[in-house]
């Protein structure tokens, strides 16, 4: 799978995650889009008392901003799985597409 078999609303939550990871110069990089097309991105948080993925922080933006449910993510991390917290964390807002991808954009796969 690539970037370019992608819709471009998709293309953009990834974008979104990539410039949120490189702009904090963050392990992860997330971005979600809710029901109503709003997205919010937002990185990892490592502090003593608190560790977030960045998937957390960006599900916990959405919800607090009065989303009801999720079309679709992006993790942008070098890891080559997303987490069960990160997978579960969609799924609570129902059956959105999480998409994991390299630092460089490359899709690595589709998940729920």
């Amino acid at each position: 799978m690539t970037e370019t078999t992608l819709g471009p609303e998709d293309s953009k939550i990834i974008t979104l995650a990539r410039s949120a990871r490189a702009r904090n110069a963050a392990a992860e990089g997330a971005a979600v889009r809710d029901e109503t097309g709003r997205t919010y991105t937002a990185t990892n948080v490592e502090l003593p008392s608190l560790k977030l993925s960045a998937m957390q922080v960006a599900v916990a933006m959405a919800v607090s901003s009065g989303a009801s449910s999720l079309e679709a993510a992006a993790l942008v991390t070098e890891q080559d799985e997303p987490g069960a917290p990160d997978i579960a964390v969609v799924e609570d807002l129902g059956n959105a597409v999480l998409f994991l991808a390299a630092p460089d954009g490359t899709v690595k796969g589709r998940y729920i």
